[in-house]
């Protein structure tokens, strides 16, 4: 059963107490923002309901909760609530929020037993009200333009569903390569047309830097108990649903990268969880009634991709690799040929398993020049 701590009494909050903040946004960014008299007011509280709902779930997060609050206290935009759902924490990371709720009652806390992230979001979510919901997570950092940005966005595209923005990962010093290159590769997808392309590359929005319709989000089914990465699933059903996204091209978003990431601990969001997203929606899409395919790329990423595809089902019938020390011979029972044998097997669907984006890119111009049709009759996947 959740309980809820709805923000009251008005206290205030001096900037030494969110250094981490500060070190990203600067000197010039707003100090954080109590509630005035005229937020108290009865006719503020009661004349309508917040149109954005920010929603935070949170678990053993103590270290970094305050700079993600008070990130959100930061925002120009002023119309927002904000839900902590506290997943059933073992350390004081809910008493921190309760206090923080006592200075603005835009805050609302959640407590619940420890259930994971899908039922801790879901939690939050039933208890907003919001038009537009926008997610944060308890360890990263909004700038204070997020909301703003990303409201003028959806407002002056209504056929967009879900809006993002750049993003920018640290601390820089510790950051892994590849973290480094996914940074890049989102922050290279911008307009609808770009995040399509490659939409089956990799999740094309950092989760929390997201602000999404409710009536969108509500259409596909919300958040699901699923075996593979809960938002790359949303994404896909929207998807699905002819959803556009477009991505504000500002760095708003401030993705803090460390050990204790979901995204290093648990198996749904391992390569393999990845795989079987990828081709569940494949199946929906490009591979609807489709059993049999041919594979860009005899090495590494092109193997374990042909080895998943078969045991999934699919019959692999050929592969494409520009090496000449693998072209004539066979990988994983099929044939490896050389990209200009191409154009015989046309009614093949293709699947371009190439992980290194400049790489990708000359592929890209290859299909086309021989008249391919990205979509049509190839995908790229990594």
């Amino acid at each position: 059963m959740a309980t809820w701590i709805r923000g009251g009494a008005f206290s205030s909050f001096k900037e030494a107490e969110a250094p981490a903040a500060n070190r990203v946004f600067g000197k010039q960014t707003p100090r954080i923002r109590a509630e005035s008299a005229e937020d108290r007011s009865p006719a503020t509280q009661f004349q309508k309901v917040p149109r954005v709902s920010v929603i935070l779930p949170a678990y053993n997060a103590r270290l970094w909760i305050y700079g993600a609050v008070s990130s959100i206290l930061r925002q120009t935009y002023r119309d927002w609530e904000l839900i902590v759902c506290d997943d059933g924490s073992t350390d004081d990371t809910a008493d921190k929020v309760e206090r923080l709720c006592a200075a603005d009652r835009r805050l609302k806390l959640i407590r619940t037993s420890h259930a994971g992230i899908v039922s801790a979001l879901n939690a939050a979510v039933s208890s907003s009200s919001g038009e537009l919901l926008a997610r944060m997570d308890a360890d990263d950092l909004c700038h204070p333009l997020r909301l703003q940005l990303q409201v003028e966005l959806l407002d002056n595209h209504p056929d967009v569903w879900l809006a993002s923005c750049l993003v920018r990962c640290f601390p820089r010093r510790t950051l892994p390569e590849g973290m480094e290159r996914y940074e890049q590769w989102l922050n290279s997808l911008i307009l609808h047309e770009d995040i399509e392309r490659d939409f089956f590359v990799e999740s094309p929005f950092a989760h929390p830097s997201v602000m999404m319709r409710r009536a969108a989000f509500e259409a596909v089914g919300g958040y699901q108990n699923v075996p593979w990465p809960e938002d790359y699933d949303l994404w896909m059903r929207m998807r699905l649903h002819g959803a556009r996204f477009a991505k504000v091209p500002q760095i708003l978003f401030y993705w803090r990268d460390h050990r204790q990431r979901l995204t290093r601990t648990q198996e749904r969001y391992s390569m393999r969880a990845f795989r079987a997203l990828k081709t569940h929606y494949l199946r929906k899409d490009f591979l609807k009634d489709v059993d049999a395919l041919q594979i860009w790329s005899a090495g590494y990423s092109g193997r374990n991709w042909a080895r998943h595809l078969q045991q999934s089902g699919f019959t692999v019938l050929r592969f494409i690799d520009i090496d000449p020390g693998k072209i004539g011979t066979e990988v994983c029972g099929a044939p490896v040929v050389a990209p200009e044998e191409l154009a015989q097997y046309r009614g093949d669907p293709l699947l371009v398993c190439i992980g290194v984006r400049g790489v990708r890119a000359q592929i890209r111009a290859f299909l086309s020049s021989i008249g391919w049709t990205e979509g049509k009759d190839y995908v790229c996947v990594a």
